[in-house]
């Protein structure tokens, strides 16, 4: 029961109450859904002000710069877990034992192959398709071949789905990625980990032995874990949307792969290195800082600062020494890392970067790795897919565990004509 109410008052009818709901953590919401029974919807574009789901699995607060997993803060993860055990708690709502972590990571490791026809779809795709478009196809077409565990009200059948995709996602992402370049596919190796395998799918080529670093693998498995999941964004708002029509986990997985590939919402690492080319050299900096502090230049700053984290993004800060530590070990002579270097460094040190609290965030850092270590900047999002998959299923199978969930079904303000009467193409005028 709610704790407290709100008293509605619309002109014309008597004053009535809404409900107030309080969380754990975050601000309170009000029950809007009594309004429907008076005659009245709220507006809301872009759902800023609406809360769509009650959920347990993860909790920002933008203002103060903190990101929690089931109440884990994201630094503490970042340094002491790894992906797969964050997959494991973003899943199971609980950190694993020693045992339960061994039996999940042999699971996951052993789902890594995909079915040789699933391999055959990627030669029906032109070679310089965009990876995006390939990964959004090949993993809707999923649900033809793992068709017998589609019953969404299964929890057991959920689970089985949810092992697949995480397992699966960064085979097919390489294949992607291999398709383009023209190699020949690698297949996943059990000995190696999650990151490790991926890292292996991507590069290695049957000529020679490929080693994967430790550093590398390690900051690769920083950038999936950091992706994991971030509450309702888009693309699992829209993942949420898609599974309450009791749609298969594949074609929801493969709506939220197309929400994300928009610009303004997966492509922003991808939009910090093209900022990083558009500056190239580590001299032009201060006419570029300079365009970015007037207001009628159309130039922007791509990387810093963050659309829900006020003060500071809580995951740029673990994903900073990621970076530093990646650039030390591959000694990459490389302009565009300098200017990103030397940008990091004024940032970190102008005033006016600091009053507006525009930081580097955790695009920044991420694209930087991604460039040394070599993956083109067309992969970035698909990493970034592969990585928040885990986040999406979580959400999936959250909502279809409450059995009082519901098909999504937003109301409009409607501004077009009001009806009128059919006119014969004869009598019309232009």
């Amino acid at each position: 029961m709610a704790e407290k109410k709100a008293v509605v008052h619309i002109e014309g009818l008597a004053p009535f109450e809404l409900p107030i709901y309080s969380g754990t953590a975050g601000t309170d919401v009000i029950d809007v859904r009594a309004l429907g029974q008076q005659g009245y919807f709220t507006f809301d574009p872009g759902f800023m002000s609406t809360g769509s789901c009650e959920s347990k699995i993860t909790y920002i607060d933008g203002d103060n710069g903190i990101l929690l997993h089931r109440g884990y803060p994201i630094e503490q993860l970042a340094v002491e877990s790894d992906y797969l055990e964050t997959c494991y708690l973003l899943l199971e709502g609980e950190l694993p034992t020693a045992e339960q972590y061994d039996e999940f990571t042999h699971v996951i490791t052993r789902h890594t192959m995909v079915h040789e026809k699933l391999a055959s779809f990627f030669q029906g795709f032109r070679v310089d398709a965009h990876p995006m478009a390939m990964l959004c196809g090949v993993v809707g077409a999923m649900s033809s071949f793992y068709h017998s565990d589609l019953n969404v009200n299964d929890p057991e059948q959920r689970k089985r789905s949810a092992h697949r995709l995480i397992a699966k996602l960064p085979t097919i992402a390489a294949m992607a990625y291999k398709y383009t370049v023209g190699q020949p596919f690698v297949y996943p190796r059990n000995e190696l980990s999650y990151a490790e395998n991926f890292l292996h799918m991507m590069f290695s080529v049957p000529a020679e032995t490929y080693n994967v670093s430790p550093t590398v693998a390690k900051a690769m498995d920083r950038i999936f874990m950091l992706h994991a999941d971030h509450e309702q964004n888009a693309s699992t708002s829209t993942v949420r949307l898609a599974g309450s029509s009791g749609a298969n986990p594949y074609a929801c997985i493969a709506a939220g792969i197309a929400s994300l590939w928009g610009p303004a919402h997966g492509g922003a690492n991808e939009a910090c290195l093209k900022m990083l080319q558009e500056i190239g050299s580590v001299e032009r900096i201060p006419e570029f800082v300079r365009r970015a502090k007037d207001k009628n230049d159309t130039f922007r700053l791509m990387g810093f600062g963050h659309r829900v984290y006020k003060n500071f993004d809580p995951r740029a800060k673990v994903m900073r020494e990621t970076c530093h530590d990646v650039l030390k070990e591959l000694n990459i002579q490389d302009p565009l890392l300098d200017v990103a270097m030397e940008l990091e460094r004024i940032a970190l040190e102008d005033p006016y970067f600091i009053e507006k609290k525009l930081y580097p965030n955790v695009d920044f850092y991420s694209g930087i790795i991604l460039k040394a270590i070599g993956i083109p900047t067309s992969m970035f999002t698909v990493i970034f897919a592969m990585s928040r998959t885990v986040g999406w299923i979580s959400h999936w199978d959250e909502m279809l565990s409450d059995k009082g969930h519901k098909i999504g079904r937003p109301r409009q303000l409607y501004t077009g004509y009001t009806a009128r009467d059919f006119i014969n193409k004869s009598e019309r005028k232009a």
